[in-house]
C-alpha cells in the first residue's frame, strides 16, 4: 500500500493501517454506548461519523507499529485519543459557540450546549476507562498527563485570546496545549507499550510534539490566506478576535496608530467593514505571513530530524512525509 505515488501521505497511512484502524472503529462504537441515555451514542457518532482524517489515532497506531509492538493494546490506546481529541472538540464547541464543524452543524446547535459538556465529559471518562486497560502505568500518566495539559492550553487561550501583549511564548504553550499535547502524546504511548529505549519513546515524543505544532501554526495561518487551501472563510480568527501568531508578530513591528488599529479591533472588538482589509495589509507590510510560514516549515524539519533517529523503516518514510504533507498548504 505504501507505493502509491498519488496516495497524500495521511491517506497511504490509512491504507497501511485500515485493519488495526477497523479495530479501533469497532471499539469506539462499542464504547461509547450507553444503555441508560441514548442521547451520549447519538451526540458522539454524530462527530465520529463526521469523517475526519483521524490522525491521532493513526499516529499511536503508526508508532506501536514502527517500534515492533505486536500486542493488542495500541488499539485501546488510540481509541482512547481519538477519544480525547472527541471530547475536546465537544468542550471547544460549546466556548467558541461554534455552529459548524466539518461541513456540518455542530453537536451544540443540534442538541444543546449541556449535551455536548456532559457528553465530553463522558467521552474523558471513557478514554480514562480504556488507558487503565492497558495496565500499563507510564501510559496513563502521558494520557492524563496529556488531557490536563489540554484543559490548561484552552484556559490559557481564553485569557490570552484578545489580550495584545500576549508573546509568541505564550502563543507557543497555547498551542501545546491545544494541538501538540495529544500528538505528541499520541506517537510517545506507541514506543512505551512497544518497550522501546528511552531515545526511541524521545523521538516519538518530539515527533508528535513538532509535528502537532506545525500543524496549528499552519491552520492559524491559513485563516489570512484562505483560498481553496482551507475550508475555513479568511478572517475567521481576526472577526473572532484570536490572537494568532501572524497578528502577535505583526502587533510586535507596529507603529502607533498601527498598534491603536489592533487594539480597537482586537481588544475592543469595535470591528468595521473595511478592517479585515486593513489588517492583511498591515500583516503584509511586516511580512508577518512569510515568518508565520517559515516557523511552520521549521517546525516540521524538526519533526522530520526527530523521526529520522528512529530504525529506517517505509513506515519510518511516511512517517517523514506526513510532515511535510501538514506544510504542504503553505509550502
Amino acid at each position: 500500500m505504501l507505493d502509491q505515488p498519488r496516495m497524500k501521505p495521511h491517506e497511504r497511512l490509512a491504507a497501511d493501517l485500515a485493519t488495526e484502524m477497523a479495530a479501533v472503529n469497532d471499539l469506539i462504537r462499542e464504547r461509547m454506548a450507553s444503555r441508560h441515555a441514548p442521547r451520549i451514542p447519538e451526540v458522539t457518532a454524530h462527530l465520529v461519523e463526521a469523517g475526519g482524517k483521524r490522525l491521532r489515532p493513526m499516529l499511536t497506531l503508526a508508532s506501536a507499529k514502527l517500534c515492533g509492538y505486536d500486542g493488542p493494546y495500541h488499539v485501546h490506546l488510540a481509541a482512547t485519543v481519538e477519544f480525547i481529541h472527541t471530547a475536546t472538540l465537544l468542550h471547544d464547541d460549546v466556548v467558541d459557540e461554534s455552529e459548524r464543524r466539518r461541513g456540518r452543524p455542530t453537536a451544540n446547535l443540534l442538541w444543546d450546549n449541556k449535551s455536548s459538556v456532559l457528553v465530553g465529559d463522558y467521552l474523558f471518562a471513557r478514554s480514562f476507562q480504556l488507558m487503565t486497560e492497558t495496565g500499563n502505568l507510564r501510559v496513563l500518566r502521558i494520557l492524563s498527563d496529556a488531557a490536563a495539559t489540554i484543559a490548561e492550553g484552552e484556559v490559557l487561550q481564553l485569557t490570552a485570546a484578545q489580550d495584545l501583549s500576549t508573546t509568541e511564548d505564550i502563543y507557543l504553550q497555547v498551542v501545546r496545549g491545544k494541538t501538540a499535547a495529544l500528538f505528541s502524546a499520541a506517537t510517545e504511548v506507541g514506543g512505551v507499550i512497544a518497550g522501546r529505549p528511552e531515545e526511541d519513546v524521545r523521538a516519538l515524543f518530539d515527533y508528535g510534539d513538532a509535528l502537532g505544532i506545525a500543524f496549528q501554526i499552519v491552520d492559524d495561518l491559513l485563516d489570512y490566506w484562505g483560498g481553496d487551501a482551507t475550508g475555513k472563510n479568511v478572517g475567521d480568527d481576526f472577526r473572532e478576535r484570536k490572537l494568532t501568531l501572524p497578528l502577535i508578530k505583526a502587533f510586535a513591528k507596529a507603529d502607533d496608530t498601527e498598534k491603536a488599529f489592533w487594539k480597537r479591533v482586537i481588544e475592543k472588538g469595535d470591528q468595521r467593514d473595511s478592517d479585515l482589509e486593513e489588517a492583511l495589509r498591515l500583516l503584509d507590510r511586516h511580512g508577518a505571513l512569510e515568518e508565520t510560514r517559515q516557523e511552520a516549515l521549521a517546525w516540521a524539519e524538526r519533526a522530520k530530524t526527530a523521526m529520522q533517529t528512529l530504525p529506517a523503516s517505509d513506515l519510518r518514510d511516511l512517517l517523514i512525509d506526513l510532515s511535510d504533507y501538514v506544510v504542504s498548504r503553505v509550502s
